[in-house]
């Protein structure tokens, strides 16, 4: 109860100060209306009035953003709803701020602007109100972020800054920016009519040419970022340059060396290559470099790259010529000077390989290695007799390594032998062609002399033999000798041997063609060449039915047509004046159309059965060298000859068959025959029957089988296999197995021929006769005698009933006459029927009888079926039941 008058006494009091509250604002509401009427309401007398506690409000900001870029504006506006007449300060994370470059206020201060063009500016403003005196609370915090705007990046996704015509470009600009910004592309610093994060040209034209950049710009206001850096597009109008070179660079190369092969562009990167050797294809790859690390003589041939970039046009290089010997070369060795030295002399030994570089030598003197140089040419000086001896040479290039070079000697104290050479650019001459000769020696105090078969001729000093028109006369071998100037009778042996023909009359030239095929058609390829079967340096000239065909060159190539047909010639040219004049001349037939092509069938029979040996031969009316293509339902078959051969005929060899012929020559040139149907059916197959019956087998040795044809008719015969190997071929479908010809019970089988199709038929499945006239006998034995013993057993039966002794009359028992004789019959109207009264529902329905004979059940447990004395008298009578016109009458009279 006190706490309860407490708590009623507080909540009294509490009432009484809010009332006196709501008083006081009542009178002050009044005096304040009182001070603000007309002039003639006298005042009241003043009253007292209580002071009151002051709360002063709190200002709002509100702003125009919250995230800023650098370089952007941004407005915040300070207000006190209570009322006017407010002057407002700014704090920036505390400190005042004043009006500056940074900051700038407006409307009493109420609004500010901040310059974000620095981060620094980011922080917390606040602000503050004051009016007559009295100051507002500070604001909430209003956070300003300065962030640096994004740098628009500007990537090229090519990797080529300069491009060519129809080629295509990619840009992209990155960052990836929000949904706010939108990127704006540039070229030189003008607008395109694009926007996105990339800007593609898929083909480039000489207008896409300049400096490209892009720009971010918000969506949402006019505010946008700096320009990318700026990526120049240079587009060339001309191709490419591309070289194809190769290292090393030798004219010839020989097997196991290898090539490397560079692809070089002048402009940028980005391309993939492909290399060709002879126009085909033979890799591609990112690597200009294609490299063949072990050659072969196949590698011969002209090599070629091609640069692509993107989805760009292909550009192909020039040729490379690769030549590849047959076999790697044997140095020849040679000494220089060649007379015989003296002691103390030098002398140069040359290792000639051929004439190209890149080769070093390694050098034997009597087998044993010596030295290796860089150069062909190595000196040996000053010479002693101990140098004497034969020097052989290899050479070596890469991984090649050539076989030793033939000996060449040394000889100390011997004078040198000249070597003749023939300047002329042909051996074999006619009659005012210029002959010249060179006599060598590496010194030059040597003279020279001349000599023809030996003879001396001429005796100059210079080392060269001309003779500007040479006459037959001039023919015969010719050769040299060299005699030192300073030693008098000193010369040198003669020389090599130079044997010269001079011919006054011109050769004719030989006129060949390939192919030879008379006639030709049109589309195909012939190949003219004319040849001069002495020396060299010939020019060719061809003719057409006597007219000249401007078309030089040793081989002639047509691609025939129909005014192709005619008489060609040809003549070979050496020099200003020598000509052999015309060949013979050989004729081009030229046909229209295409040439008959035969297909037969053998046998021609329209129906053939599996296991047929069928063959088609395939005939062209004219010409020859034609390669033969087959064809069944339009399908390539792999025969190529004449003959088309099945082996053995299936059903699935049925269809329609044709050939083709080509020419076996580089131009493709084809004609098709008729198409020949082939209808192929199963063979019938043999079965073998057995018709020796069960009932045979006892009176028979022997096995009687069938052949029996599926759909056969009479006109077969017949052949007989046991164990595979034929043992009879008659008429009759039968065969006879005996023990006697076949002791070990073998396999049968047998097939049917005749002569009309089909003239055979499939061998029958396999027939065992192993043990089978065995088999049969015992089954029929056990059969037999289950038989017999049965008859065995009725007849025991019988002859128990027949001789069974008969029961005396003395141990017979009383029995109950069940029957009525006849008489008695008679006498009584009321007497029922006996076999009524005795047959009962269960002699209606006996059960089933296990053993009857003749209608008298027997066996060894069987009791005989006479028990009464009345049966008894009835057997002994020999009477028995019967019918009586059709009903049943007494045993008993």
């Amino acid at each position: 109860m006190t706490q309860l008058s407490k708590t009623t006494s507080t909540c009294e009091t509490q009432w009484k100060m809010l009332l006196l509250q709501v008083f006081t604002l009542i009178y002050l509401t009044s005096v304040c209306a009182a001070q603000d009427g007309t002039a003639s309401i006298p005042p009241e007398e003043p009253t007292y009035v209580p002071p009151t506690s002051y709360d002063p409000p709190v200002p709002s900001v509100t702003s125009d953003l919250s995230d800023v870029y650098i370089n952007e504006k941004v407005v915040l506006k300070c207000s006190i709803s209570s009322s006017s007449g407010w002057t407002f300060t700014w704090e920036k994370n505390g400190q005042r701020l004043s009006q500056n470059a940074d900051f700038s206020f407006q409307d009493q201060n109420s609004e500010l602007t901040i310059s974000a063009n620095r981060k620094d500016l980011s922080g917390s403003y606040t602000c503050r109100g004051e009016k007559q005196g009295k100051g507002s609370k500070t604001s909430k915090a209003t956070d300003v972020k300065v962030k640096e705007p994004p740098a628009p990046f500007l990537i090229r996704q090519t990797d080529w800054a300069d491009v060519f015509v129809s080629e295509a470009v990619s840009f992209k600009c990155e960052p990836n920016l929000p949904a706010e910004w939108k990127i704006i592309w540039y070229k030189n610093y003008q607008p395109l009519d694009k926007e996105g994060p990339s800007f593609n040209i898929e083909s480039v034209t000489a207008n896409d040419k300049g400096a490209y950049a892009c720009q971010a710009k918000l969506k949402s206001r006019p505010f946008s970022t700096g320009f990318s850096n700026t990526t120049n597009l240079n587009v060339k109008s001309n191709n490419p340059k591309l070289t194809l070179s190769r290292s090393p660079d030798f004219a010839i190369f020989y097997p196991e060396e290898s090539i490397n092969f560079t692809c070089n562009v002048d402009v940028t990167s980005g391309w993939k290559y492909q290399w060709y050797k002879d126009g085909g294809k033979i890799s591609d790859s990112s690597s200009n470099t294609h490299t063949i690390a072990s050659l072969k003589p196949s590698d011969k041939g002209e090599y070629h790259c091609k640069v692509q970039r993107g989805k760009g046009p292909l550009y192909e290089s020039n040729n490379q010529l690769v030549e590849v010997a047959v076999k790697k070369p044997k140095p020849g060795l040679t000494k220089s000077p060649t007379f015989p030295m003296y002691p103390g002399e030098s002398i140069n030994f040359t290792c000639d390989v051929d004439v190209y570089s890149g080769w070093e030598y390694e050098w034997y003197h009597k087998g044993v290695k010596t030295q290796s140089f860089s150069s062909k040419t190595i000196t040996i000086g000053p010479v002693t007799h101990d140098r004497r001896g034969d020097y052989r040479c290899l050479a070596k290039r890469g991984q090649l390594r050539t076989d030793q070079s033939g000996p060449v000697s040394l000889e100390v104290s011997d004078p040198p032998t000249p070597i003749l050479k023939l300047l002329s650019p042909w051996s074999d001459v006619f009659e005012n062609e210029v002959l010249t000769f060179s006599c060598e020696v590496s010194s030059s105090e040597w003279t020279f002399t001349w000599h023809k078969n030996q003879n001396l001729i001429a005796d100059e000093k210079g080392s060269v033999l001309n003779n500007t028109a040479a006459k037959v006369s001039d023919r015969g071998q010719y050769s040299c000798k060299v005699h030192h100037k300073h030693r008098k009778g000193v010369s040198s042996a003669f020389s090599n041997i130079y044997t010269v023909s001079v011919y006054d009359k011109l050769p004719t030239p030989t006129l060949s063609r390939d192919p030879i095929f008379t006639p030709m058609f049109i589309g195909e390829t012939v190949k003219l060449k004319c040849a001069v079967d002495v020396s060299s340096g010939w020019s060719y000239h061809w003719y057409k039915d006597g007219s000249t065909l401007n078309k030089p060159g040793k081989e002639l190539s047509i691609d025939l047509n129909l005014s192709d047909k005619g008489r060609y010639s040809c003549e070979a040219r050496r020099g200003e004046k020598t000509s052999t004049g015309r060949s013979k001349e050989t004729q081009l037939d030229v046909r229209d159309g295409k040439p008959t092509v035969t297909l037969t069938q053998n046998p021609s029979d329209k129906l053939m059965h599996t296991s047929d040996l069928i063959s088609f031969t395939c005939h062209v009316n004219v010409s020859s060298g034609w390669k033969y293509i087959w064809y069944k339902d339009n399908k390539r078959l792999k025969s190529s000859g004449t003959i088309h051969q099945i082996d053995s005929a299936k059903t699935s060899d049925s269809g329609s068959y044709r050939c083709q012929v080509e020419r076996e020559t580089t131009t493709t040139f084809s004609s098709d025959s008729r198409d020949v149907e082939l209808n192929i059916e199963e063979r019938p197959k043999a079965n073998i029957v057995l018709l020796t019956t069960w009932s045979e087998v006892f009176s028979t040795d022997s096995l009687k089988l069938e052949c029996d044809v599926m759909g056969s008719s009479d006109s077969w015969n017949y052949t007989w296999y046991k164990e595979g190997i034929n043992v009879s071929r008659s008429v009759s479908s039968t065969y006879k197995v005996t023990p006697h010809n076949d002791p070990e019970q073998s396999l049968y089988t047998c097939e049917g021929i005749r002569t009309e199709r089909p003239m055979f038929s499939q061998r029958s499945d396999f027939y065992r006769t192993k043990n089978l006239l065995l088999k049969r006998r015992i089954l029929l034995s056990i059969s037999g005698c289950l038989f017999f013993g049965i008859i065995a057993v009725f007849i025991g039966c019988v002859a128990l009933r027949i001789f069974r002794k008969p029961v005396a009359a003395d141990d017979k028992q009383d029995e109950t006459t069940l029957f009525l004789t006849m008489a008695q019959l008679k006498d009584r109207n009321d007497a029922p029927c006996p076999l009524v009264e005795y047959i009962t529902d269960a002699d209606m329905n006996p059960p089933d009888k296990e053993g009857e004979e003749n209608g008298t059940s027997c066996s060894e447990a069987t009791s005989l079926p006479i028990t009464t004395l009345d049966e008894q008298a009835a057997t002994t009578n020999g009477k028995e039941t019967t019918e009586n016109g059709g009903g049943m009458v007494s045993f008993l009279q």
